[in-house]
């Protein structure tokens, strides 16, 4: 991770091929293409690899949430239970649509806590929405069965975990519908780009036509399709999506690479007294984009992150000073600040962000410490960098 440590000549090409028919649209233009069709060629081929009936390409990881819980009729008042652990991006998708987002703890998974997410249900709870981060996922059985006996919506964010899986199947394939993210940093990419896959027919028609104005895509003459709903611009273009269909190709030896460098790093630290390790679900396989570690308190934590930074290790993270992936850091979120007014459901309905109560997810992220696994190292490399790891961490135990 990231997918663009290794572009080369298949992305070149794939890309070539767009540019000389001059359509970067997805849509339209028949006889300029030449034949290529990429944003197609992409969901047929990453719908088979995420082993789903069905794929939706997007423009971005936050519009592929977006028109998820769209699809699926999220809407005005309903709410949506996320992490507390996240990016900005899981909150932002929920109340673009109105739709009110319930943040709950985290447990040692990194990812939502199923005890925690039971008790947030209320009687206008339509969505939980667990994120797989840093290349792991949540308790997806448990939240599962949460969602059966509710009758609730089970939308992955997979965004950044994909390869992974968990009970046999691709991590986003286990739920309802499950998103991915194609940006520059992600294992795979696209530049910018998202996905939703789903197995359920209304769901990827619906998404089809919400990401593209509310086309229906019926017929071969763009001007004269119908609207049956109202819709947005959400479309990836071709170019974009050609660049995807080189990645994809790639996603396997990606996949190797990363647990190759996973590997070597976390047995470093695995003899590194105190240093202990995200809990994985059983069944569950991380893609080993992160190694994501807990020191035995946050004190530990801190110094031990700026440890490494001294140590010339970079690509670490201490999420919990971090603005854009942890509560802490989202004061716009907590005092609701926005450019123009906010629907009233929102207003009237979303729990009070400053005086909640998240200790347990404080406590819980005030230790972890996560180190970027990247495609470019080599096995030396990784085992310089591993050591330095250990030494730093040994430092300040």
């Amino acid at each position: 991770m990231p997918g663009f440590e290794l572009f080369g000549n298949e992305e070149r090409k794939e890309v070539n091929d767009v540019l000389k028919s001059g359509v970067l649209m997805r849509y339209g233009f028949d006889g300029m293409r030449n034949g290529h069709w990429k944003a197609k060629e992409f969901e047929i081929a990453f719908a088979k690899r995420m082993d789903s009936k069905h794929c939706q390409l997007v423009s971005s990881g936050t519009s592929a949430l977006t028109v998820a819980l769209a699809s699926a009729g999220v809407g005005a008042g309903d709410e949506v239970i996320m992490p507390t652990f996240t990016f900005v991006a899981s909150f932002e998708s929920i109340m673009a649509l109105g739709a009110v987002p319930v943040l709950v703890d985290i447990d040692d998974t990194l990812t939502l806590d199923p005890a925690a997410v039971e008790k947030a249900i209320t009687s206008k709870t339509k969505c939980i929405m667990p994120v797989h981060m840093c290349g792991s996922m949540a308790d997806l059985a448990a939240l599962k069965r949460i969602c059966d006996k509710h009758k609730l919506l089970l939308l992955e964010d997979a965004c950044q975990a994909i390869g992974g899986s968990f009970d046999g199947k691709p991590l986003g394939a286990y739920g309802d519908l499950g998103c991915f993210s194609f940006d520059f940093v992600k294992t795979i990419t696209c530049g910018e780009g998202g996905a939703v896959i789903t197995n359920n027919e209304k769901y990827y028609i619906n998404a089809d036509q919400y990401q593209d104005h509310g086309h229906d895509h019926i017929g071969n003459d763009r001007g004269a399709e119908t609207h049956p709903h109202l819709g947005y611009n959400f479309r990836i273009s071709e170019l974009n999506a050609a660049v995807g269909v080189a990645q994809l190709r790639k996603l396997d030896d990606f996949l190797a690479i990363q647990k190759r460098n996973y590997t070597i790093i976390r047995n470093a630290l695995s003899e590194v007294d105190g240093v202990t390790f995200r809990r994985v679900p059983e069944t569950g396989v991380e893609n080993y984009s992160f190694v994501n570690f807990f020191l035995p308190n946050a004190t530990l934590a801190e110094k031990a992150h700026k440890a490494l930074g001294e140590n010339g290790v970079d690509a670490c993270f201490y999420w919990f000073k971090n603005n854009w992936h942890y509560i802490n850091g989202w004061e716009h979120l907590r005092n609701l600040k926005s450019l123009a007014p906010l629907p009233k459901e929102i207003k009237t309905q979303i729990q009070d962000l400053n005086k909640t109560d998240f200790s347990k997810s404080d406590a819980i992220m005030g230790r972890t410490i996560s180190s970027l696994v990247k495609l470019s190292w080599t096995a030396d490399q990784v085992k310089e960098r591993a050591a330095k790891m250990a030494q730093a961490i040994q430092s300040v135990i």
